[in-house]
């Protein structure tokens, strides 16, 4: 109870120093967004995700231990994670130069927070139609990959909680073939410590495996995800046992 209690107070103690953050910094952004190129804005932006990895860890003991970072390609790739969590969201942006992520549109109508994920040219889709949001998904993620920013997707398409498997969608594979870019995949356990849904943070340490570039030129979609899929679970196993 005792501990529970204590996990329970070092989480409001983090959440105060969040929310506060995401107000001051998006009307740093706001402010400043003008006079910057994007690559400039980027740089900038994600000084606060930074912040936020280490708050977190600061506030509420999470942690975490990254292995293939050595993998990370020079040049825009398509990059494959799983979704826990807010935690990986905000720290796969720190590792890329330039990075756009998939998400739903109504995410940037949030007050400050928003605003600030507006400024980092996200791919913001409409999922109550999904013909539509798959188009805009190539299009405009071919785009970005052309301009050699990297793009993020989480294909089970919302927050999973740990030990659940859900089937990949195909989109991220398909927009690499369109490309011509590698997909590097990404599996961690964030969940563990960062719950979604949840206010209760966990002490712990987040287990991060960044997986070698895999082709996609004269890839079938279908099989390609299929490979990025099983190599997830794979680490996402490793995880649970230990």
């Amino acid at each position: 109870m005792l501990l529970q209690a204590w996990q329970v107070l070092r989480s409001l103690v983090f959440y105060t120093g969040y929310g506060a953050s995401v107000v001051a910094w998006g009307l740093l952004m706001m402010a400043v967004a003008p006079w910057l190129d994007y690559p400039a804005r980027y740089r900038l932006l994600t000084v606060w995700n930074r912040f936020a990895i280490r708050w977190v860890q600061l506030a509420c003991g999470v942690r975490y231990r990254i292995h293939g970072v050595e993998n990370l390609p020079a040049h825009g790739c398509v990059v494959i994670a799983n979704h826990q969590s807010s935690w990986e969201t905000i720290f796969l942006a720190t590792l890329f130069p330039q990075l756009s992520i998939l998400l739903k549109r109504e995410l940037l109508k949030i007050p400050f927070f928003g605003w600030s994920l507006a400024l980092m040219r996200p791919i913001a889709i409409d999922r109550s139609n999904p013909r539509a949001a798959l188009k805009q998904v190539v299009e405009q993620g071919a785009e970005r990959l052309a301009q050699n920013c990297s793009v993020l997707i989480f294909p089970e398409g919302t927050r999973v909680e740990t030990g659940q498997r859900l089937r990949f969608s195909r989109s991220a594979a398909q927009l690499a073939i369109r490309a011509g870019v590698e997909i590097v995949c990404v599996a961690h356990d964030a969940g563990k410590c960062w719950p979604a849904r949840r206010l209760t943070k966990t002490p712990g340490v987040i287990n991060v495996v960044i997986s070698t570039p895999m082709a996609s030129i004269d890839s079938d979609a279908g099989k390609l995800m299929h490979a990025a899929q099983e190599w997830i679970e794979a680490r996402l196993a490793e995880f649970e046992q230990g």
